[in-house]
């Protein structure tokens, strides 16, 4: 078998394609992603004391992670339009600085759906909506931040179950 064929988003004649999910059982589904945006440290403390000139950057950020998870499949080609049931956003701090002497603001995605088809690329695109709106407000001061470990974490649900990164998982232990 060539390998476009190994992929699911390829034709037998190796075109593009949306899968075709029609006789796919549907479950819960949720999918987790994390990501981190560096920056200076006087950059996380404006954050912090909420003193950028494009205000509270976090609470629009998260609102930018929320739409970006509704609008994936606008966004990535072959993806299939959920119904999603829920989208959950956390921000957190990475206050150890690396070789530059830069901090983070780090988020973490989770959305959730009933389907046959799963939510990863609408938990990494809330990650990636949340950390480009933050670049984006805050760009003004450092313009020097950098996007980095945009990933998923885990997802549950359908046939392949639990995945979870950096562990091996049985089918049907725990979720996200």
């Amino acid at each position: 078998m060539d390998e476009a064929n190994d992929l699911s988003h390829f034709s037998a004649t190796g075109r593009a394609r949306m899968v075709d999910v029609s006789a796919k059982a549907e479950s819960h589904r949720a999918a987790s992603a994390s990501g981190v945006l560096r920056m200076q440290p006087a950059t996380l403390e404006r954050i912090r004391a909420g003193t950028l000139a494009k205000g509270n950057v976090l609470a629009v950020a998260d609102v930018a992670a929320v739409m970006a998870a509704k609008h994936t499949p606008d966004l990535i080609p072959m993806c299939h339009p959920l119904q999603l049931s829920g989208v959950e956003v956390d921000f957190g701090e990475d206050l150890a600085p690396d070789a530059a002497g830069c901090v983070g603001v780090s988020v973490r995605t989770t959305a959730r759906c009933v389907g046959s088809t799963g939510v990863e690329m609408e938990a990494l695109c809330a990650a990636a909506g949340a950390l480009l709106t933050l670049y984006d407000m805050c760009k003004a001061v450092d313009r020097g931040m950098r996007i980095e470990n945009l990933q998923l974490e885990e997802k549950s649900g359908g046939k392949s179950g639990l995945w979870r990164r950096g562990e091996t998982v049985r089918e049907g232990e725990g979720a996200p």
